[in-house]
């Protein structure tokens, strides 16, 4: 897999299809400014492997399948929410007792929980991109759940080469974005409302930019092997 020729044909993707068409950019804005419902009904097209990128049209059909990716990711978060549930039930359970065993036990248990819940939030972010995609593909729901077919793709990709292309992706992504957020924190800090607004801004302007980017670079993965 190689991934500085996946990077280069997303930011490609990008550059051409959202910065060099300026009224796409800001369709796609507005579409952030929903809620990102639509987006990430943009998304989904480009998941279809939409090439180059596809235009801003068809509202009602970004508005559903917007709609579907959120109850899929809602699907996919719901063993994180349990686990959640139970690690703050240990931890406020400790917090009640006026035993120390038990309170030890609490925090302990609650710590077993957090490891838990890290390990399995690493393998729905590995797991879950695949199942929107099959989703997007087929139009049929249980794809997004096709947790056999998923796995084989990602087995063909080799598990390790995987991992590693969506670690560069969190990190290609991460470090900009983590600058920007503590720049705008700063803003809002020492600008108060101007400071909001201009985040709110900036926040509409990158947004789509971080959603074609990456969702091109996974499409890549994706279709770097045949089911």
């Amino acid at each position: 897999m190689d991934f500085g020729t996946m990077l280069g044909e997303s930011f490609s993707y990008t550059k051409e299809g959202i910065v060099e068409k300026t009224n796409r950019w800001l369709m796609l804005a507005l579409a952030t400014l929903i809620l990102c419902i639509p987006l990430m009904g943009y998304v989904m097209r480009i998941y279809r492997g939409a090439k180059p990128a596809p235009e801003v049209e068809d509202w009602g059909k970004l508005f559903i399948d917007g709609i579907m990716m959120v109850i899929i990711s809602i699907i996919y978060a719901i063993p994180l929410i349990i686990v959640q549930f139970f690690m703050m039930g240990a931890i406020a359970g400790s917090a009640m007792s006026a035993n120390p065993a038990a309170v030890m036990a609490g925090f302990a248990g609650a710590g077993i929980l957090f490891i838990i819940y890290i390990l399995l939030a690493i393998l729905i972010g590995l797991i879950s991109p695949f199942g929107i995609i099959g989703f997007a593909r087929s139009a049929s729901f249980g794809e997004a759940f096709n947790f056999s077919g998923i796995l084989a793709r990602i087995g063909k990709i080799g598990w390790v080469s995987y991992i590693i292309a969506m670690i560069i992706l969190a990190i290609v992504i991460g470090i900009p974005v983590a600058i920007v957020y503590f720049i705008l924190i700063m803003l809002v800090m020492a600008l108060s409302i101007i400071g909001i607004l201009i985040a709110a801004i900036v926040f509409l302007i990158i947004m789509p930019l971080i959603a074609v980017f990456e969702a091109r670079y996974i499409t890549q993965i994706y279709d770097s092997v045949t089911a």
